[in-house]
């Protein structure tokens, strides 16, 4: 029997392997410290501290998850990330039933779950408790909610209750609960990013479309306003009554760093940051996943011209499926991809794009599959084997002689070692319980809290670089006469201009070259600091 065969005699089970294993593999890693915070789940957990209704940079969710996470399992790695761990577990879960079970296609919520799984961007969703795994989990709810909004309850008259799979229902009437998932969906991943704006577009889009084409339930247009409301405004309130208290520099931050004001704003268009850009998606989604991606989204687009196969869709979906798919993937894609030739656009911006590529590639690799085996050749297997040393490279990293230049998690190693080293220097000065730590460096700053035994409060300096957090909180104002350390990335030969204004007296740089697991890590300076004046640097540039 071959595998095909397996899966679609006993998908349910295979559906529990293919998320519990990755799960417990995750769960291995975390919780044997195969890889540091990285810098930005430093500064989310340093949020923790400070609960807020939103943030600088993000909105409030990250905050609340790590919190709930720390309140178990204590400010440790395991606490800042065991919301990943379920995040990622529970959107998985979703994804599957909502394939399996509302569209009848077990096999490819098989599928997507092995390409979720062995996607280098999931991958390290599924460990890193950053904004995005919350997001994809609410994109993916809201994506599905918004699909069960269109089909009419069954028994309601017109609505034909044998078919669950979202045939017209245009005579019945909307449910009720899909449109309240909606809106909670909508509000939560509103909390957790501002992208979640960008679903609204593609969900008017393709009501309007289905509209036209195929008729809605009755009562539909009237609930969809109604939950689309109340999740932009429940997700919206919180972070516009923090930025109204603190002059809007939240809002002002997002226009500055996508390129809409600012120094980005200038030039409209320019080459340089495309390769890169476009590099970085290949290497997110892995080039064969990312492939099969674009294969089964333009196979969705024919689909809805009828120009297919004989069912007049390539990938066997209805025209509502393939619409919802096209819709989800292309706009964010394309667009995120055509902005890179104005401003600079970070790789994870796109990450919601691929939870409808994620089953467009899934639904793309099932009929490869097919024709693969029917001809007896050996791509699928290749495929696969090719996915499994992903997995294993990335979990077992740290088994791997992999130079620092191939190697992405090489710099974002060292911290705890760093934190080590603080507690060190500081045990060294004159009076101890009198020293405090800074950066001028959001990142350096996020990590030296969380590293340093006792978890201190830590301070950024604002100097030449753009608005953070922790611009918005206390300085060291009040530690007059206090010793500091001060810490730069790499190896440096003076301290940033105006920190020297701040001290009586600053020592020569220390050269610190950081380990991980005995391996060589990042490199950091730094310099102790004698006798704090109160002085603290303010921009008042604006820069956001």
């Amino acid at each position: 029997m071959t595998l095909r065969e397996q899966f679609a005699r006993r998908p349910h089970v295979w559906a529990v392997l293919l998320i519990l294993v990755p799960a417990l593999l995750r769960l291995w890693f975390v919780a044997t410290s195969q890889l540091d915070l990285v810098q930005d789940e430093a500064q989310y957990w340093d949020w923790t501290r400070r609960l807020q209704l939103t943030y600088y940079s993000k909105g409030p969710l990250i905050a609340w998850i790590i919190a709930a996470g720390t309140h178990f399992f204590g400010d440790t790695e395991l606490g800042v990330r065991v919301g990943s761990l379920a995040g990622s577990m529970l959107a998985q879960v979703l994804i599957y039933l909502c394939l399996a079970l509302g569209w009848k296609r077990p096999r490819a919520g098989l599928l997507t779950l092995a390409v979720i799984n062995s996607t280098p961007l999931f991958l390290a969703l599924g460990v890193l408790m950053t904004t995005d795994n919350p997001f994809v989990l609410c994109w993916a709810g809201a994506m599905f909610a918004l699909y069960q909004c269109a089909t009419a309850k069954a028994g309601t008259a017109g609505s034909d209750a044998r078919d669950t799979s979202g045939a017209p229902g245009a005579r019945g009437r909307a449910g009720f609960w899909p449109f309240v998932f909606l809106a909670f969906f909508l509000a939560l991943g509103i909390l957790a990013k501002y992208t979640m704006l960008a679903f609204v577009g593609p969900a008017l889009v393709w009501a309007l479309v289905l509209d036209r084409k195929e008729g809605l339930p009755r009562g539909f247009w009237p609930r969809l306003a109604k939950a689309l409301a109340v999740g932009l405004v429940l997700g919206f309130l919180p972070t516009l009554i923090w930025n109204v208290q603190n002059g809007f520099v939240g809002y002002k931050h997002v226009f500055d760093l996508i390129g809409v004001t600012g120094a980005q704003s200038a030039q409209l268009f320019r080459l340089d940051r495309f390769p890169e850009y476009f590099g970085s998606q290949v290497g997110l989604a892995t080039p064969w996943w990312l492939w099969f991606m674009l294969v089964g989204g333009w196979g969705a687009v024919r689909g809805l011209f009828g120009k297919g196969t004989e069912s007049g869709d390539p990938l066997g979906l209805t025209f509502r499926q393939g619409l919802l798919l096209a819709l989800f993937f292309w706009p964010v894609w394309l667009f995120f991809l055509a902005w890179s030739f104005h401003a600079k656009v970070l790789p994870n911006w796109t990450t919601v794009s691929y939870v409808a590529g994620a089953v467009l590639a899934a639904l793309a690799f099932e009929k490869y599959w097919e024709r693969s085996e029917a001809k007896g050749g050996k791509g699928p297997k290749r495929i696969a084997l090719a996915s499994l040393a992903v997995i294993a490279i990335l979990h077992g990293q740290n088994l791997l002689p992999l130079p620092d230049e191939f190697n992405p998690t090489a710099r974002l190693k060292g911290w705890s070692d760093l934190g080590q080293k603080m507690e060190a220097l500081r045990l060294d000065m004159p009076v101890p319980d009198q020293v405090f730590l800074f950066s001028e460096s959001y990142d350096v700053t996020a990590a030296l809290a969380f590293s340093t035994p006792g978890h201190p409060r830590t301070y950024c300096a604002w100097l030449d670089r753009r608005m953070n957090q922790y611009d918005l909180w206390p300085g060291p104002q009040d530690k007059v006469g206090w010793d500091a350390i001060y810490v730069r990335k790499d190896f440096k030969n003076e301290v940033e201009p105006g920190v020297q204004d701040l001290f009586a007296e600053i020592g020569p740089p220390i050269h610190y070259q950081t380990t991980h697991r005995g391996a060589p890590a990042r490199k950091f300076t730094i310099f102790l600091c004698r006798g704090y004046n109160g002085a603290w640097p303010r921009d008042d540039r604006g820069n956001f």
